[in-house]
């Protein structure tokens, strides 16, 4: 099963900590890459290449996710991510329009989500995600 792999996820295993490269997270992204599980969305691409300051870490970086072919969406993600909004905003949840494009992409093809954002928890009350344990 694919999992789409969330913004947060790649941030804490593109820092050079050698604290985070062993946690229970990036261990497991690293099997979901090796595996090629990892899905990821044309949002995600730009939220990890912005605000690189150097240009040679920007470029790299962004060759280096040209690994990663983008999960090409639809109208009916577009919608169902609105849905997803509207619902957990109706319960007084909040989440970005990426966030909410993550649920959706993952619904419509029953792929899993990997994040270390505690909103998709709250999210998962609500919508009927999956997340990675």
């Amino acid at each position: 099963m694919k999992v789409i792999v969330d913004t947060s996820v790649w941030s804490l295993a593109l820092r050079n900590n050698s604290k985070v490269e062993n946690s229970s997270h990036i261990v497991l992204f690293r099997d979901l890459i090796t595996d090629g599980r990892v899905a990821l969305l044309g949002a995600v691409r730009q939220e990890i290449l912005s605000g690189i300051r150097h240009i040679d870490q920007y470029n790299m970086l962004k060759n280096y996710l040209h690994a990663f072919p983008n999960l090409e969406l639809d109208v009916e993600d577009y919608e169902l991510a609105s849905e997803f909004y509207n619902t957990c905003h109706h319960h007084s949840i909040s989440g970005t329009n990426t966030d909410f494009l993550i649920c959706a992409a993952a619904v419509r093809r029953n792929y899993r989500i990997l994040t270390i954002d505690k909103d998709f928890e709250n999210f998962s009350q609500y919508i009927p995600i999956k997340l990675v344990q």
